[in-house]
């Protein structure tokens, strides 16, 4: 994903923008308007991030499972 954000709000919100960049977003902080710097991720945070997504591909698929009891353990992670 990438969007902009003005100079102010990415300093207010730094902390966030910074979360963001490491799961893979690009930022563009802006003055006025004009962009004028770019938050992108490093090197390293880029392949660790293809490094998990090729290792859950491996992951076999669960079988026999009642739906509703995925739905359940949805629900419980998000707690």
């Amino acid at each position: 994903m990438h969007r902009e954000v003005g100079a102010y709000d990415a300093k207010t919100h730094l902390p966030q923008l910074l979360r963001e960049v490491g799961h893979g977003d690009r930022i563009t902080i802006t003055v006025r308007g004009k962009p004028v710097a770019d938050l992108v991720p490093t090197q390293q945070t880029v392949g660790r991030a293809g490094d998990s997504v090729r290792a859950m591909q491996q992951f076999d698929l669960v079988k026999g499972v009642d739906p509703e009891a995925v739905a359940d353990w949805i629900q419980e992670g998000r707690r």
